[in-house]
């Protein structure tokens, strides 16, 4: 998702394309706050790269293994035991 974001921004992109990319990475907001995130996108101009992914279909196990991985390695990331 982060990828994808820091993509647009890079391209110049715009609201709409953030919006775009959003839905069609079934984010689960509404047209207001996919709106407001994209505003939020645009005046920050950059992304940090990320490590955690959403997932609709509440696959946590595999959604969250990059960000297991990576902790204790990549600073914000802490592994807790």
């Amino acid at each position: 998702m982060t990828t994808g974001l820091r993509k647009i921004l890079e391209n110049d992109g715009n609201a709409d394309d953030l919006v775009a990319f959003m839905r069609d990475k079934n984010l689960p907001v509404d047209d207001i706050e996919a709106n407001s995130i994209a505003n939020e996108l645009l005046k920050a101009g950059t992304l940090a790269t990320g490590y955690l992914t959403i997932s609709n279909a509440l696959q946590w196990r595999l959604q969250y293994r990059r960000a297991i991985d990576k902790a204790g390695t990549v600073a914000g990331i802490t592994r807790v035991t």
